[in-house]
C-alpha cells in the first residue's frame, strides 16, 4: 500500500477539505520562507518570499472561511478539527518533506537552483495529491475548497519554472 493509497478511503466534509489546505499551506510557508532567508540570488529570495506571502494569505482566508462554518448556536463551537492522521503523515512526508531530512532543509542545498528544483518537485507533488483527492470527491463544497488549492498550487508550479528558467539562461549566457 503506498502512501496515496489511503486517499480513497477518506471521505470529507467541507471543515476538513479547509484543514487539509490549511495543512498544506502551511507546509509551504515554513518551506518558502526559509528558502527566501538562504536565497543568494536576490531575483530568487524575491520569489520565494513572494510565494510564503501567498500562502500566508491563502492560509488566513482558509481559516476565515473555517469560521463561518462554525455553528450559528452561541456555546457550540466545533473546535479545531484534526486532518485523519494518516492524511496529515502523507502531507508532511511527501509534499514539503520534514526538515531533519538533509534534502527538504533549503539550508542545506548548495545553491539556489537547488531549492527552486526542491520547490517544483514539492508543488508537484502537492497537486497530484489534490488531483487525487478531486478525482474521489464528489461533494461540490469539497470540491471547490480542492480545486481552489488546486489552481493555487499550479501558479507556484508556474512561477517556479519560470525562475529556474531564467537562472538557467543567465548561466548559459554567462
Amino acid at each position: 500500500m503506498t502512501d496515496t493509497d489511503i486517499l480513497p478511503t477518506l471521505s470529507f466534509q467541507c471543515a476538513d477539505a479547509i484543514e487539509v489546505s490549511i495543512l498544506i499551506e502551511r507546509q509551504g510557508i515554513r518551506f518558502y520562507e526559509k528558502a527566501s532567508k538562504v536565497a543568494k540570488e536576490p531575483r530568487v529570495r524575491s520569489v520565494f518570499a513572494q510565494l510564503a506571502q501567498e500562502e500566508k494569505d491563502h492560509m488566513q482566508a482558509l481559516q476565515a472561511k473555517s469560521g463561518f462554518l462554525q455553528p450559528a448556536l452561541p456555546g457550540k463551537s466545533m473546535g479545531k478539527r484534526a486532518v485523519e492522521p494518516s492524511l496529515a503523515e502523507l502531507i508532511k512526508t511527501e509534499i514539503f518533506p520534514d526538515e531533519p531530512k538533509r534534502e527538504a532543509d533549503p539550508a542545506q542545498l548548495k545553491t539556489d537552483e537547488e531549492a527552486i528544483e526542491m520547490g517544483i518537485q514539492s508543488e508537484m507533488r502537492s497537486i497530484a495529491i489534490l488531483e487525487k483527492l478531486l478525482e474521489r470527491e464528489r461533494k461540490m463544497d469539497v470540491r471547490a475548497v480542492f480545486a481552489h488549492l488546486l489552481a493555487e498550487e499550479q501558479r507556484h508550479l508556474i512561477l517556479l519554472r519560470n525562475m529556474k528558467e531564467q537562472l538557467g539562461e543567465g548561466s548559459a549566457s554567462a
